[in-house]
């Protein structure tokens, strides 16, 4: 027998709430996962780690109707496996822009965390003065 999940056990798998799993499941995101006859949600492994693919998306900042066209192109099949392979090398490009940038916003942060612990040592931002930082 293949084992079934709540969306309560789902839910605290992916770390999300059922609220988000039922949004998702509203926004047409989950068409995979099947229904008893009561309506109530049965979710198998295969659900969780395509579910986890959704979540990754998510993460990136994929807008909820990008994600759902990934989804329409999986259930049409192998017609679609260039727009999906197409799909993630956008997503990998848009990643490592943000990545780039969240780089830069780091290096702002450790300047600026050295600059207010050596004022802090120092007792006053006099210390940098003379160094044409802003504070």
């Amino acid at each position: 027998m293949l084992t079934t999940y709540s969306i309560s056990e789902v839910a605290k798998e992916l770390n999300l709430t059922v609220y988000t799993l039922r949004y998702y499941d509203k926004e047409g995101l989950m068409p995979f996962v099947e229904r008893t006859p009561s309506g109530t949600r049965l979710f198998k492994e295969s659900d969780i780690s395509f579910l986890k693919v959704i979540q990754c998306l998510k993460s990136t900042g994929m807008p909820i109707k990008d994600i759902k066209n990934f989804i329409e192109w999986c259930s049409v099949g192998d017609s679609t496996l260039q727009q999906r392979y197409d799909m993630f090398l956008e997503r990998k490009a848009t990643v490592e822009a943000q990545m780039e940038e969240l780089k830069r916003a780091m290096e702002v942060i450790e300047h600026k965390s050295l600059y207010y612990k050596t004022a802090i040592e120092a007792g006053t931002e006099e210390i940098h003065k003379n160094n044409k930082v802003w504070s």
